[in-house]
C-alpha cells in the first residue's frame, strides 16, 4: 500500500453532489419539488417512448411523434410553471400569481393534448 486513498479522484465530484442533494432539500420549496418530480416523470417517459422506437419500430409513426411531441410539450410546460412558480423569481413575474401560471399550465395542457388527439388521427 503506497498511502494513496484511490478513492482521493473522486472525493470533490462526491463532495459537490452531496452539497448540491443537501441544498435541494433545505432551500427549495415543497411545491417546487413536486414540480421537479413530475419533470422527472415526464422525462422518463420520453426516454421509454424514444427507447421503444428505436427497438421496435415507428408504426404506426402518428402514434410514437404525438406521444413523442406530447412528453417534449408537457416538459417545456412544467419548466416554464416551475420559473414562473419560484420564489426567486417574483421579481420577473410581478404580475403572474403563482395560481395564475398554474392556471396557463393546466389551459396549456388541454389545449396541447386536444391537439394531439386530433393529430393521432
Amino acid at each position: 500500500s503506497s498511502g494513496i486513498n484511490a478513492e482521493w479522484p473522486l472525493r470533490p465530484g462526491v463532495d459537490v453532489v452531496s452539497r448540491l442533494y443537501n441544498e435541494y432539500n433545505t432551500k427549495t420549496p415543497q411545491k417546487l419539488k413536486i414540480i421537479d418530480a413530475y419533470l422527472g416523470y415526464i422525462m422518463i417517459t420520453g426516454v421509454i417512448q424514444f427507447v421503444y422506437c428505436c427497438l421496435v419500430g415507428t408504426f404506426p409513426f402518428n402514434s410514437f411523434l404525438s406521444g413523442f411531441i406530447s412528453t417534449v410539450a408537457s416538459f417545456v410546460l412544467g419548466v416554464c410553471l416551475r420559473i414562473q412558480s419560484n420564489p426567486q423569481n417574483t421579481a420577473v413575474f410581478k404580475d403572474i400569481t403563482v395560481e395564475r401560471a398554474f392556471a396557463d399550465f393546466i389551459f396549456a395542457h388541454c389545449v396541447l393534448h386536444l391537439v394531439v388527439l386530433n393529430f393521432i388521427g
